[in-house]
């Protein structure tokens, strides 16, 4: 499990281009985050087994075949919508799919982004959020204007929230209700982590 792609309303436009899809793929550790692929049905099916995960975004409950293809390439538009980067989370070893993360850039011209990424149920409890969550965020330390980045977590999320901070993300306190997280919403924390200077 992890933290939640805040994405942005449905119908929303951009008029912002966004920086060119990275040459090299972000890596770290045991993992790389590459474009989001047909291939990668079986991971979003496996990811829409777990409850939270369908709340937080578009992908929906034990997702048949067709669902998670239609999700994949909703997530194969979102660079081009100007939304943000959308990745597939992949071994390094066999580029075997293991979960899902977007740096979200909307607020790009602030200097602000947000982050989210989940782990399929099989692949969790082995550091993979961990070294996906780097990647990510080393990757958009490569974006000259963006200057923080900000992941949002609902408070009983432990396992994301130790991800965060063994990373040092550092934790700004509660947002009270201003997320909708699967049709209400909830609090969630707020963890932001600045550019290295």
């Amino acid at each position: 499990m992890g933290c939640r792609h805040p994405l942005p309303h449905h119908g929303q436009t951009f008029d912002m281009t966004l920086p060119s899809w990275p040459a090299v793929p972000p890596q770290y550790g045991r993992v790389h985050l590459r474009p989001v692929e047909i291939v990668d049905i079986e991971m979003a099916q496996e990811l829409s087994t777990d409850r939270y995960v369908p709340q937080t975004g578009t992908l929906p409950f034990n997702a048949t075949a067709a669902e998670a293809r239609a999700w994949i390439q909703r997530q194969q538009g979102r660079h081009d919508e100007g939304r943000g980067f959308s990745f597939t989370v992949a071994t390094q070893i066999n580029d075997r799919a293991i979960g899902h993360c977007g740096l979200w850039l909307h607020n790009l011209p602030e200097g602000q982004a947000t982050a989210g990424y989940a782990i399929v149920p099989s692949s969790r409890r082995q550091g993979f959020a961990i070294e996906a969550l780097v990647a990510l965020t080393e990757f958009g330390w490569s974006i000259p204007p963006l200057r923080q980045i900000t992941l949002l977590i609902e408070p009983w999320n432990i396992g994301s929230i130790r991800t965060a901070e063994r990373i040092g993300y550092e934790n700004n306190g509660i947002v009270a209700e201003q997320h909708e997280i699967g049709g209400t919403r909830r609090d969630v924390l707020s963890y932001a982590l600045e550019r290295p200077q």
